[in-house]
């Protein structure tokens, strides 16, 4: 008898095929659709009885905290769309959904809270969201991955909507910034957004294909010499978080064979043995590097993904929880995630 995650993963792929559009994909060569994604060999262990382990008591504590309100955040970050949306996807990377698994019920929560909070002008942000193209972006990337495996209707005004507000408030630059306003923009927030057009045009929901070119531009003049990326066209150095979340922008945007990937995949590399190392941005450069680990394959990801899964597994409180400034349902969602890329049961995560 099949796996009952098995079938689930199975049912997401074929849902996929039939209904989603294609997304460009661009390449040094002429826009070749020719990822050159290596699968790594069958002895290549990706989710390890610890693993499973950890993700379970993980999993229960992001379910303990829940506000009743379906929200997830702690002090000036409570209440906050960006990190409910966020601690649903943690759950629903090990398979929950509405109406099915165990924590069904805190995914449909966290939904409704999101929803609730979806204002007519298709901002997605509660009354105590700071810098609130962070939070809408993780937002509507929730809904796109939602709607994607479920295609519940209910979501598709909310989705349409909030699509339409980052089309019409990316800069002349072709990137975002913190207010949802046509002014300057940063790789930070620019990340957010990209996803969020991936998994909502995955979805089947319409995206100009101009904005992503214009995004594509604006990151690429975001890399620095070195492979890495500074934050803004206007400042100057690179960093290891930032430069994880260009990284996968081009990833997302449609970008795999390209010289820009390389130097940056080659310089996120060079952070693989200081990842103990402790950073204000520790959980949010991982979460990215992950992805465009896991995006690149092959000697990339068997490299990467053992270590931040050890470290991960290090930094976990007995609880279940991981600890940041941020709030502890923050750096537990993102690690949950980071651990659970292995399981490709999110859309967005699929090669």
């Amino acid at each position: 008898m099949m796996h009952k995650h098995s079938r689930h993963r199975l049912l997401v792929l074929v849902l996929l095929a039939l209904s989603a559009p294609s997304w460009t994909v661009y390449s040094a060569n002429e826009g070749a659709a020719n990822p050159a994604l290596n699968v790594p060999p069958r002895n290549f262990v990706e989710i390890t009885p610890d693993t499973r382990k950890s993700v379970q008591r993980g999993l229960a504590f992001l379910a303990s905290i829940q506000s009743k309100d379906g929200s997830f955040g702690e002090s000036r970050y409570g209440r906050h769309v960006g990190i409910t949306s966020l601690c649903c996807l943690a759950f629903m990377a090990d398979g929950h959904l509405p109406g099915r698994g165990k924590y069904a019920a805190n995914v449909e929560r966290g939904l409704d809270f999101v929803l609730n909070n979806a204002q007519e002008t298709g901002l997605i942000a509660a009354d105590t969201s700071h810098g609130p193209m962070y939070g809408h972006g993780f937002a509507t990337l929730f809904l796109g991955e939602i709607y994607g495996m479920s295609n519940d209707k209910r979501l598709r005004e909310a989705l349409v909507k909030a699509v339409r507000l980052i089309v019409q408030t990316q800069n002349s630059e072709g990137g975002w910034r913190y207010r949802p306003e046509a002014n300057d923009a940063d790789v930070s927030v620019t990340i957010c957004q990209v996803m969020a057009l991936r998994s909502a045009r995955e979805a089947g929901i319409s995206v100009p294909k101009k904005t992503i070119d214009r995004a594509i531009t604006y990151v690429r003049q975001c890399q620095n010499f070195d492979g890495g990326f500074k934050y803004m066209l206007s400042s100057g150095g690179s960093a290891f978080p930032r430069s994880a979340a260009g990284v996968a922008t081009l990833y997302y945007a449609g970008i795999y064979e390209d010289n820009a990937i390389k130097k940056g995949l080659d310089y996120l590399l060079d952070f693989r043995h200081s990842m103990s190392e402790r950073s204000g941005h520790f959980f949010y450069g991982h979460y990215y590097a992950a992805q465009a680990m896991y995006q690149a394959g092959g000697k990339y990801w068997m490299s990467w993904y053992p270590l931040i899964r050890r470290e991960m597994l290090l930094r976990q409180d007995q609880d279940g929880r991981w600890q940041s400034t941020h709030g502890d349902s923050y750096s537990t969602a993102m690690a949950l995630i980071i651990l659970q890329v292995p399981n490709r049961y999110l859309p967005i995560f699929m090669r």
